[in-house]
């Protein structure tokens, strides 16, 4: 008996907090989020006698949602603004969805008067489709006439206004076409090539690398990085890539002589106590320990080192005025270290991590030309993080 009255407090207690978040959408003008929350209170047990706040707060939210609707459509009407060809046709589409909300729940019964709630619905087909035609009708004639533009901000408001259109009245007209056009039009092209301002040459293989932009993940809705000119179209924007310095350190080789020394076991030896004799157990035995020896090891180490600084700035350039909008720094280093080594007695004495140094041998060091290339990865990282940052519109 207690659960059950804890169970109905607990139900009372929802059901009022549900009521009162209700009524104050209601009051504050929110009508939708009332007739919502009211909906989702009467889908169990609708016509129990604790919901029915619920239906007269329903039936109130139901008539002054669909009364502001219906003035506001006369207000845009009246004001013959296309601009608002959206606003009517989406209102006559909330008014339908509204009903269609509630339709299921009918009748909601209103116990105390004995009658059933009002809802007056309405047909509003009609008025959905003749919204919706003009509507695409608008963004049609609309998009055509921002698509002669030059600015590119205004044809690229044209494409979403075809998508919009597309999605709202699929295969109307040369739609798709039209949404084609916009997108080359709209789109910023940006030529990027690289510049060698040092006294060296720079690999092939590290421009090409640099350039190729398809490993990069740039590309984005409005703005396309070619390395390869195209010639049907016209550039935007130029992204330069100056090489500035190129330092390459000599090539060396440091050696290290140094000693390990570490204790091992080695068999076992008799317990000796301060008296010099043999430590024995209760039953006569002589207590037997660990004896451990020392062990050395020269080592001698080798570290064959070679270096390269790569220096470039990258240049942002607008095509149009042909200005410089901007500059930014680029730098690498990449470091060759090749390290082996030989010994005189015992490796036991080293540790684990470095017994494989013994393995190995000199190897050649790289050529310049692959020392350069060989920092293309830090470049290409640096590079990509200052296009992702820095957009060439703001």
């Amino acid at each position: 008996m207690k659960k059950i009255t804890l169970l109905l407090t607990f139900f009372v207690l929802i059901t009022s907090c549900g009521v009162r978040q209700t009524r104050e959408s209601l009051t504050s003008g929110d009508y939708d989020s009332a007739i919502q929350n009211a909906v989702e209170g009467l889908r169990n047990r609708k016509d129990a006698k604790g919901k029915q706040d619920y239906v007269y707060l329903l039936e109130e939210a139901f008539a002054k949602a669909k009364e502001r609707d219906l003035r506001n459509i006369a207000t845009w009407f009246k004001d013959a603004n296309p601009n608002n060809l959206e606003k009517i046709f989406n209102t006559y589409q909330q008014l339908n969805n509204r009903q269609e909300m509630i339709r299921p729940l009918l009748p909601l019964k209103l116990l105390k008067e004995g009658r059933n709630a009002i809802f007056p619905f309405d047909d509003y087909t009609d008025q959905i489709v003749s919204s919706k035609n003009a509507l695409s009708k608008h963004l049609y004639d609309n998009s055509k006439a921002l698509l002669v533009s030059k600015d590119k901000m205004s044809i690229r408001r044209a494409y979403d206004d075809l998508v919009y259109l597309d999605q709202l009245s699929p295969g109307y007209k040369d739609v798709a076409k039209l949404m084609d056009e916009a997108k080359f039009k709209g789109t910023d092209y940006v030529s990027v090539f690289t510049k060698n301002e040092t006294n060296m040459v720079i690999p092939v293989r590290l421009q090409n690398d640099l350039l190729d932009f398809s490993t990069f993940g740039l590309n984005d809705k409005w703005t396309v990085y070619h390395s390869n000119r195209l010639k049907d179209i016209n550039y935007d924007y130029g992204l330069i890539v100056n090489f500035r310095e190129i330092n390459i350190s000599p090539e060396q080789v440091k050696e290290k002589e140094f000693i390990k020394e570490k204790q091992i076991k080695d068999g076992t030896k008799p317990l000796i106590n301060a008296q010099g004799q043999q430590v024995k157990d209760s039953l006569g035995n002589v207590i037997m320990v660990d004896n451990f020896k020392t062990i050395r090891i020269n080592i001698y180490e080798f570290r064959q080192f070679k270096s390269t600084q790569v220096t470039a700035k990258v240049d942002y350039i607008d095509f149009k005025t042909n200005q410089l909008i901007d500059t930014f720094p680029l730098a690498s280093e990449f470091v060759f270290e090749h390290i082996y080594s030989t010994y005189n007695g015992d490796r036991r004495a080293c540790d684990d991590s470095y017994l494989p140094y013994f393995d190995r041998r000199a190897v050649a060091f790289p050529s310049n030309e692959q020392m350069v290339y060989d920092s293309g990865e830090d470049l290409k990282a640096k590079l990509k993080d200052i296009i992702v940052r820095n957009k060439f519109r703001r």
